[in-house]
């Protein structure tokens, strides 16, 4: 199967429809973002880098993010979904570098074009389980939990992240749109980019990403 390379704003719903194709098609999630805060908790002087830079809000340095991913990769097999990365033009050139010298070069980037208006309330709403990891929302039903704050599994009282508060998802917004964005036309340009429009419910997004996946298969046969 393709490999494939998430885009959208922040909070746009990558983590979702990732974890949605692991239970179903066995993909590898690769959240360059979930490395990043790993990195930040082990304690390491590359970790106070990137921790300081998230709490501005910024993008982390390409050759930080860069030697992360490669580390992720060579320890494991895909097929891959890539969530987080690339996000800049230079990280475009770094991955490439990276798929060719791994020899994965059958990519293709989706692309979930969701308004800044939904991207504010998904990041600001979205509240996570310190001890599970597991994410709740308070704006939408489906993913609310059962008492208000407290996670259903391990009733323990659950927390936004820094990078979700509005101030600094505000200047998270502004560095995707002036520095990832132009990955989108790049993307079109080689031909592999798919655009799903207003993906707002995740199982009809997840409906949009299966038949993308079914139409890739039917042209490889």
């Amino acid at each position: 199967m393709k490999n494939i390379i998430f885009i959208s704003p922040p909070a746009g719903g990558k983590g979702t429809q990732s974890d949605l194709l692991v239970k179903k098609y066995n993909y590898k999630h690769i959240s360059v973002g979930n490395l990043l805060r790993e990195e930040v908790e082990s304690g390491s002087e590359d970790g106070k880098i990137i921790d300081a830079e998230l709490l501005k809000g910024n993008f982390v340095p390409d050759e930080m993010a860069t030697k992360i991913l490669k580390k992720a990769l060579i320890n494991n097999e895909g097929p891959f979904i890539f969530d987080g990365y690339p996000r800049t033009l230079k990280q475009l050139d770094d991955f490439e570098e990276i798929l060719k010298e791994l020899n994965m070069n059958n990519i293709v980037a989706v692309y979930l074009n969701l308004s800044e208006e939904e991207a504010i309330k998904r990041a600001t709403g979205r509240m996570i389980c310190p001890t599970c990891s597991r994410t709740y929302h308070k704006y939408y039903r489906e993913v609310k939990p059962k008492v208000d704050n407290l996670c259903d599994k391990c009733i323990t009282t659950l927390v936004v992240r820094n990078d979700d508060k509005l101030e600094t998802y505000q200047e998270r917004y502004k560095n995707y749109k002036e520095k990832t964005a132009p990955l989108i036309n790049k993307f079109k340009e080689k031909g592999i980019l798919f655009t799903i429009n207003d993906p707002v419910h995740p199982d009809e997004t997840f409906k949009q990403i299966e038949k993308v996946i079914k139409w890739l298969r039917q042209k490889k046969k």
